[in-house]
């Protein structure tokens, strides 16, 4: 630095100190400073820096740990570039405190004698003017040479200090750059300014990392991020559970080793290329995890740095399309309305059949309510909270039963998806599925199913990995299987496959005494729908005990909601009947009458049962309307073994 000027600046200092005058060679912002520390007070002859206690001091040192790590590599590369130079390096906080120094040690000796040291404040308040408290208030880089130091003391050096900020802009510190006068030169000043913005570079980069870290932490699914050379560089702590896998050791483990079924040659290639709902598997310690995956590329300037693999274990999403497809079972034996002994003995037997593990194949006509205990027995099970996948098989095009039964991998064939699809079995995995009119499985794929069935695994189509299953099979036919299995229409090994645990439902002509159940049922539940309070005649209800309902529970329902609907009054009659079943009306005329041929002692059973269910279990009301004494309709009822209490329930 040119004496002349730092003469002339220490004859201009002499002049305001003494005389009060200050002439044009001071900068500005100098003469300001100098200004405010004479209003101030401060003491020329003093400038010795204030310490703070040790305990002030650690609390300090620990607010600003972010910034110490962040700024000593850079005072250490600096000092390096000026060793020899006579200079000290300074770090202070945001108060202009200073917090860290590196220099040689005799320059760092003799800024010791006036507390240039960590644990002193170097604001302007506290020592008068110089570069790290003029620049704190400033904001700004700051020069000061020699006497421009308002304090005497400090009128034999040089500092060059530079604010450091936040990624938000904000104060919080300063660099400084402190040596004798006579080291003096403009180009110091540049240099603390870089090392400054190095600094807050560092700073923005770690909050840029922190945000990163913080915004892959908050997915809900794993996370993996690649660099170009394939290695992973980053994983979240999703990805780290559902691989087991911790991230220290992932890190630069080559992604295609852990994925292998994945072309990502093609990916780098085609930076363009995002694959969606890839089911893919993850291999780890020679475990194979099953994982539907989404990979996008990182992009940064046009260039590809990398991808990022956004991934779910399979079971999550099968769980997930559950809940959204409704694979839920949502009946139970208790919405079984039955008062038939033998339809009791039907219930309580798939009450056992359900603690079992063993397949259920269910018989039984169209409308008996197969599917209604298949959702019974599969809540009745331990296997109550997983999936219930009803698949009916007579739906299915022929084409389709095998993609669907067993899922297909992507390019499996023309048409396919092409991420691939999971097939039902899959998505039924540690619950149940449901197989309705498993008669209509084509021949050729029954092979299929009975191979699912012998090892409890599933190969998709195009697949190469078998899939380990955890499901109970409920299969239910129309049909008579074994029937079927003489007319080599059904596989005779895979009926007994199937046949393990047997239900027949009988149908509803077979048990009567079910049908005036049913039908209040059904009436209760349209009055309830619609607020009325509908009832049927009793000549409604004998045509519906005769008729044969060949489209049993189903059918008698759906004449129920029709006669509901055509009776304009309270009473539904006979007359609300549709004409198949009032055209029996001489048979069931003749049944009142005599019973239906039954023997004397099944028709005096069948009048008394009558009796009872009109008045809903009261035996002395049934005796008047039989006009028989008390004592003999008790007699009766013990006689014919007649359970009073079934019929008080309806």
């Amino acid at each position: 630095m040119d004496d002349n000027f730092i003469n002339e600046i220490k004859d201009a200092w002499n002049d305001y100190t003494y005389n009060g005058q200050i002439t044009g060679i001071v900068n500005p912002i100098i003469r300001e400073s100098w200004e405010r520390c004479k209003k101030a007070g401060i003491d020329y002859n003093n400038g010795y820096g204030k310490r703070v206690n040790d305990k002030q001091l650690e609390n300090i040192l620990n607010k600003n740990i972010e910034l110490l790590k962040i700024a000593r590599p850079i005072m250490k590369n600096l000092h390096t570039l000026v060793l020899g130079s006579g200079f000290v390096l300074v770090l202070t906080d945001k108060e202009g405190l200073i917090i860290e120094t590196i220099g040689e040690e005799n320059i760092k000796k003799e800024a010791n004698l006036f507390n240039f040291s960590i644990g002193s404040i170097w604001s302007e308040e506290a020592v008068g003017t110089n570069a790290i408290g003029l620049c704190i208030k400033e904001d700004k880089a700051i020069q000061t040479i020699g006497a421009e130091h308002y304090c005497e003391y400090h009128h034999a050096w040089t500092c060059s200090a530079s604010p450091i900020h936040d990624d938000k802009g904000n104060i919080i510190g300063s660099l400084d750059m402190s040596g004798r006068c006579d080291k003096a030169h403009k180009h110091t000043l540049g240099i603390v300014v870089a090392a400054a913005f190095s600094i807050e570079n560092e700073i923005s980069l770690l909050r840029s990392h922190e945000l990163i870290d913080t915004t892959i932490e908050s997915i809900s699914d794993g996370m993996i991020i690649v660099d170009k050379s394939y290695k992973i560089n980053k994983m979240n702590r999703i990805a780290e559970d559902i691989l087991n896998l911790k991230r220290e050791v992932a890190k630069n483990i080559d992604i295609r080793h852990v994925i292998k079924d994945i072309e990502f040659k093609d990916i780098f290639k085609d930076n363009k290329m995002i694959l969606e709902n890839m089911d893919c598997n993850f291999f780890i310690n020679e475990k194979r995890i099953q994982c539907s995956a989404k990979i996008t590329p990182a992009i940064s300037n046009g260039i590809l740095i990398g991808i990022a693999i956004i991934f779910k274990e399979v079971e999550y999403i099968h769980h997930t399309v559950n809940l959204l497809t409704g694979n839920k079972a949502t009946y139970s034996f208790g919405n079984i309305l039955t008062i038939d002994e033998k339809m009791k003995k039907i219930i309580r037997e798939a009450q056992k059949f359900s603690k079992t593990k063993g397949c259920i194949l269910i018989e039984g006509e169209s409308g008996t309510g197969k599917e209604l205990f298949a959702h019974s027995i599969h809540n009745y099970s331990n296997r109550s909270e997983g999936p219930f996948v009803a698949v009916n098989c007579a739906s299915l095009p022929r084409e389709l039963v095998e993609s669907e039964l067993f899922g297909y991998e992507r390019g499996a064939f023309t048409g396919a998806a092409k991420e691939g699809k999971p097939g039902k079995f899959e998505l039924a995995n540690g619950g149940t599925i449901f197989l309705d009119e498993i008669g209509e499985i084509p021949l050729d794929l029954q092979a299929k199913l009975l191979r699912v069935l012998d090892s409890f695994t599933v190969t998709r189509i195009g697949g190469k990995y078998d899939t380990k299953l955890d499901v109970r099979v409920i299969g239910a036919t129309n049909r008579n299987l074994y029937e079927e299995v003489k007319k080599k229409n059904f596989r005779e090994d895979l009926y007994y496959r199937l046949n393990v645990l047997k239900i027949n439902i009988p149908p509803l002509r077979e048990r009567t005494e079910d049908i005036e159940i049913c039908a209040n049922y059904f009436l209760d539940r349209l009055n309830t729908i619609y607020s009325t309070n509908k009832r049927m005649s009793s000549e409604f209800l004998d045509y519906a005990r005769v008729y044969k309902w060949k489209g049993n529970v189903r059918e008698l329902e759906n004449i129920i909601e029709r006669a509901y609907y055509l009776s304009e009054e309270t009473l539904i009659t006979k007359e609300h009947l549709p004409d198949d079943i009032l055209n029996r009306s001489i048979e069931v005329e003749q049944i009142i009458l005599d019973g239906n041929n039954l023997s004397i002692k099944d028709q005096e059973r069948e009048i008394i049962i009558r009796a009872l269910i009109k008045t809903r279990g009261h035996a002395i009301e049934a005796s008047n309307i039989l006009n028989i004494s008390k004592s003999s309709i008790y007699r009766k009822i013990k006689e014919h073994n007649i359970d009073m209490n079934l019929y008080k329930k309806i």
